[in-house]
Parts: structure tokens; C-alpha cells; sequence
């Protein structure tokens, strides 16, 4: 008896050191997952589409393209995150502005068209969630007032860094040709 006692014991004793041994590696690997970031177990549709052309045409494909995505995602029954990032000749797309004097001055092609892809982009920010980015760099080269945006725009610093980080997060990268 005294036997099976002392290892009973024993094993005890030994299960209480791995315990301590173990728990701070436990605690480690926790917070090492943690400081990883988000990860992305669910199948929601998470997308980033980047404009930086200046053709009113493509910019239509682009729209009819997030659009698109969305109503896949809804017959799926899936969940989306979409952006659309501005950046450079972006901006015409982002306000009524004519943009004289700019590198970025709107044209008769965009002229025929503002008000239908101005519809379509504020159905798609207010109705679809669509996320909506303009670089500020863009919008103070050329001095445009914030207030000259259209509404549900948002302002990043940079538009690429926006691209970049969205990316990282495990954003797909679409862009219209």
C-alpha cells in the first residue's frame, strides 16, 4: 500500500510542476495570438476596390462591379465589408466641384455623367454600407474645402496606406481596368 501511496505522490507532485511550467506558456501563447491581430474565421466578403483613374466609364464599372459583389453576397446569405478607396483622379468622383485650374479639372465626359455616378455612389454609402475613402493628400494638393465633398466620405491621410492596412487586415484588392 505504502507503495502505490508514494506514487500516488509523486505524481501528484509532478503534475503540479508541469502545471507551473506550463500556465506562463499557456499565457504566453495567448497573448501572442492576441497581438497578431483579428482572425478572420467567417465568410464575410471583405473587399477593397482603389480608384485612381480619372475615366468616368471605368469608374461606372467600378460601382456596377462593388454592386455586383453585394448582391452575391446578400443571395449567399454572407455578411460584407467593402471600401472604396480615392486617390489622385479619384477625386473628381468625390464632388461637384469642377476642379478648375487642377490636374484633376473635370471634362464633358465626367460633366454628362456626375449626376448618375454621384446617385449611384450615395446608394451605395447609404443603402450597402459601402466605406468610402478620399486621400488627403489629394484633397490638399489642389485645396479643395472638406465641405466640397460629397456627404458619407470619409478623409484617410494617405490612400494607399488606407490600401495597404485594409490589405494587411486580409481585405481583397480590386481595381477596375
Amino acid at each position: 500500500m505504502t507503495t502505490i501511496s508514494s506514487f500516488l505522490g509523486y505524481v501528484a507532485t509532478m503534475a503540479r510542476r508541469i502545471t507551473r511550467l506550463i500556465t506562463p506558456l499557456m499565457a504566453a501563447t495567448a497573448l501572442a495570438l492576441s497581438v497578431q491581430g483579428p482572425v478572420q474565421a467567417d465568410d464575410t466578403q471583405r473587399v477593397v476596390y482603389h480608384v485612381d483613374f480619372a475615366d468616368p466609364t471605368r469608374y461606372s464599372a467600378t460601382l456596377t462591379s462593388i454592386n455586383n459583389l453585394i448582391n452575391d453576397a446578400e443571395q449567399k446569405l454572407l455578411p460584407w465589408d467593402v471600401h472604396l478607396v480615392l486617390v489622385g483622379y479619384g477625386i473628381r468622383f468625390a464632388t461637384d466641384d469642377p476642379l478648375e485650374g487642377t490636374p484633376y479639372a473635370a471634362d464633358e465626359a465626367l460633366n454628362e455623367r456626375r449626376a448618375e455616378l454621384k446617385g449611384r455612389l450615395q446608394t451605395l454609402i447609404k443603402i450597402r454600407n459601402v466605406k468610402v475613402h478620399l486621400c488627403d493628400f489629394t484633397r490638399k494638393e489642389i485645396n479643395l474645402p472638406e465641405d466640397k465633398l460629397y456627404e458619407g466620405i470619409g478623409l484617410v491621410n494617405s490612400g494607399v496606406a488606407k490600401i495597404a492596412d485594409l490589405q494587411r487586415d486580409g481585405y481583397a484588392y480590386l481595381k477596375i481596368q
